[in-house]
């Protein structure tokens, strides 16, 4: 095995995701991310929300089935929110649109609440638990987040009601010490 280690790059660009299902797929990241097209055809969508250029492209290939869990792929892409009361609003303009989630976990690291789209692809928006990566690293080497790697679930209504009653974000994001049965 070799020792060279290969240059990492700068970021994560783009996520491009193919579908039998072009138009619903369009629409519903368009509303899921709040995007616009950065270019758009009968069988190509770039998909923009912020300095990128694109960050979702979705390609139509007819005949194509929606995701089957019992084969290989990709598990989740991830975006991330800059804060809590971020997160949550997204996830009720989400409801309001008809966007509901399909797993709400507080990971330690991260608040996380998942979503699928309409080939069943998931997607986890999230916003970080700790104030450095430092930090976040340091707390998945410890012992509770080894005995759980995966979390704990929440209801969404009740963290919310924990933040109108003006309960502290460093307190809400704290993961309790509980394990679960996640699907994860």
């Amino acid at each position: 095995m070799s020792s060279v280690k290969v240059l990492s790059p700068s970021k994560l660009a783009h996520v491009v995701l193919r579908t039998g299902r072009f138009q619903e797929m369009v629409d519903f990241y368009k509303k899921f991310l709040g995007a616009k097209a950065s270019y758009e055809n009968k069988f190509l969508s770039f998909l923009t929300y912020d300095e990128e250029h694109h960050r979702i492209a979705i390609v139509f290939k007819p005949g194509l089935n929606s995701r089957d869990e019992e084969t290989a792929g990709m598990e989740h892409m991830a975006f991330t929110y800059d804060k809590l009361e971020d997160l949550f609003q997204a996830y009720k303009q989400r409801l309001e649109i008809g966007i509901k989630p399909v797993l709400c976990i507080n990971h330690g690291p991260t608040m996380s609440i998942y979503y699928a789209d309409v080939d069943g692809n998931e997607i986890e928006t999230q916003v970080d638990s700790f104030d450095t990566a430092e930090a976040a690293t340091k707390f998945m080497m410890g012992e509770a987040f080894d005995q759980n790697p995966i979390g704990v679930e929440f209801d969404p209504e009740e963290i919310m009601g924990r933040m109108a009653k003006g309960e502290s974000v460093k307190s809400i994001l704290k993961r309790p010490d509980t394990i679960t049965g996640s699907k994860l």
